[in-house]
């Protein structure tokens, strides 16, 4: 087939937090089908300095990219959002190199498909483009500011809510035009249906890597229950989960929570005591995995699917969510995994499995096969040769 063009907001590799493993995969799953040109921005020099791995990972599929450092900072990208009337997801994710990258390959008659990860990249795809494009939403990201809204009070409760509202038309509008919408899981792919009625939407799920991500004996230490929270701890869902549980949770039960991911806001850091550990960047989050006794996802505010859900699934540990982090997880409660919504029932059922650690084992047991049989990235992706190049039907 002709050559794609990977469009993707945050440099898809490493692996290493949630939207790269999505991307990752789909880049690697493109590469497959023909050669691919990526246009993506990195959080810093550093993060841009993984290109030269990323094409050695493809194994020579990768074609011409652009890695830009993105440097607009919060306050100037609300300042020109008001001055456009653009969300300010639009303007954080801007960039005249960029759109000057684009518009020259597009211009390409070898280009053939647009893929687009995120809707911060559907503004570099022009309306007139002539590929095949394909907008890869992952999440319905006005629904999240939306509910950022419903929890926050004013001022920041008219920020979030004019966030939502002009999201969720340029969504609308990018979808219109686009050849094929994706969403990470089918109930945001119906709540985007149900919102804008628009045809060509499809669920396209997250898939684990079983391989990298696999069970290990637990070794006996003899100390507290490790309680484990993992994620991207500068994320507003991510900081609103914990803080929640440090305080509505963790008074109820025994153990230690531990909080072990990346870039730590100050709100993660002021919960640091003798029962709350804030580990900050960690080399190999499977450790922290392996130690753990229950896995923990209290999000109040969740959209799409939990990557820290089916990665803890994946390692055989039992898992309690709530049902915002449960959504969009095609497993059986009870059987894979524990949903408990509110701070006593999730105490409860994290006081259970301390207590009965044979019944703990069988739903990190049963969390295990339910992955292995159901969630590998080859059975997740496989519909996406049909959505990049769709096969004619003679007449």
């Amino acid at each position: 087939m002709s050559d794609i063009l990977f469009l993707v907001h945050r440099i898809p590799y490493p692996p290493d937090r949630g939207d790269k493993i999505r991307s990752w995969h789909l880049l690697r799953h493109l590469a497959k089908l023909g050669r691919v040109h990526l246009a993506c921005f990195a959080d810093d020099a550093a993060d841009a300095a993984h290109l030269p791995a990323l094409r050695e990972a493809l194994g020579g599929a990768l074609g011409e990219a652009h890695v830009e450092v993105r440097t607009t900072g919060k306050l100037m990208a609300g300042a020109r959002a008001l001055r456009s009337g653009k969300p300010v997801s639009l303007t954080l994710f801007d960039s005249l190199a960029l759109r000057s990258f684009v518009d020259g390959m597009l211009a390409r008659p070898d280009i053939g498909t647009v893929f687009a990860f995120s809707g911060q990249m559907a503004q570099f795809v022009p309306a007139d483009c002539r590929q095949r494009f394909v907008m890869d939403f992952v999440d319905m990201d006005s629904a999240k500011f939306a509910q950022y809204a419903d929890e926050t009070a004013p001022p920041m409760r008219w920020v979030h809510a004019r966030e939502a509202e002009r999201l969720f038309a340029f969504e609308r509008e990018t979808a219109a035009r686009a050849d094929a919408s994706l969403f990470v899981s089918e109930a945001e792919a119906n709540l985007f249906r149900a919102r804008t009625g628009l045809p060509d939407v499809h669920a396209l799920s997250n898939g684990i890597d079983l391989d990298f991500l696999r069970p290990v004996t637990k070794a006996p230490r003899g100390e507290a229950p490790i309680l484990l929270f993992t994620g991207q701890m500068d994320y507003a869902p991510n900081v609103d989960a914990v803080r929640w549980f440090a305080h509505e949770v963790l008074p109820r039960v025994p153990g230690r929570f531990v909080i072990a991911g990346r870039n730590p806001a100050p709100q993660v850091q002021a919960l640091a005591s003798d029962r709350v550990t804030v580990t900050g960047a960690v080399p190999d989050i499977r450790t922290w995995l392996a130690d753990a006794d229950i896995v923990v996802a209290p999000l109040r505010i969740a959209r799409g699917i939990q990557n820290k859900v089916l990665e803890a699934m994946a390692m055989a540990k039992p898992v309690v969510a709530s049902p915002a982090a449960f959504e969009g997880i095609e497993a059986e409660p009870g059987r894979d995994l524990i949903v408990a919504d509110g701070a006593a029932e999730m105490a409860e059922a994290i006081d259970h499995l301390l207590g009965t650690p044979e019944q703990a084992a069988r739903l990190g047991a049963s969390a295990r096969r339910l992955v292995e049989t159901s969630y590998s990235w080859e059975q997740r992706l496989a519909g996406l040769a049909e959505i990049v190049a769709p096969l004619k039907v003679a007449a």
